[in-house]
């Protein structure tokens, strides 16, 4: 059995994906690997591409250990995207509660005779 770790192509933040396979099949100056499943009874290939590949291994233990490192520094980030986020919706309320304090402090003066406001005398 082989132990396979790739990276989801085109994802933002990146994801990767880990799984067993029992055979595979590729040359050396292939840019891809052909992965050979069985489900149902039927043989699947999926193709994937070389520098798509983070490991290919028969060790288990390797891989699971490697499973938990990406998993452990992708928690950690998870975490600090969602502080940020958390104080970016902070900070948006704050903006809105100045400007809306702001706006109800115009509005008291608005009516002056100093404020060139045309609406005023309508």
């Amino acid at each position: 059995m082989y132990y396979v770790i790739i990276k989801k192509p085109q994802t933002h933040p990146p994801e990767f994906v880990g799984f067993k396979v029992p055979k595979f099949i590729t040359k050396k100056h292939s840019d891809n690997v052909i992965f050979e499943f069985t489900i149902d009874g039927k043989i699947v290939r999926k193709w994937i591409n070389k520098s798509d590949i983070l490991l290919v291994t028969k060790d288990k233990a390797f891989y699971l250990k490697t499973m938990q490192s990406f998993k452990k520094v992708q928690e950690e980030q998870e975490k600090l995207v969602e502080e940020a986020q958390q104080k970016l919706h902070e900070t948006i309320d704050n903006f809105a509660q100045t400007m809306n304090k702001e706006f109800e402090s115009f509005e008291e003066i608005r009516g002056n005779d100093d404020i060139p406001c045309i609406l005023k005398d309508l």
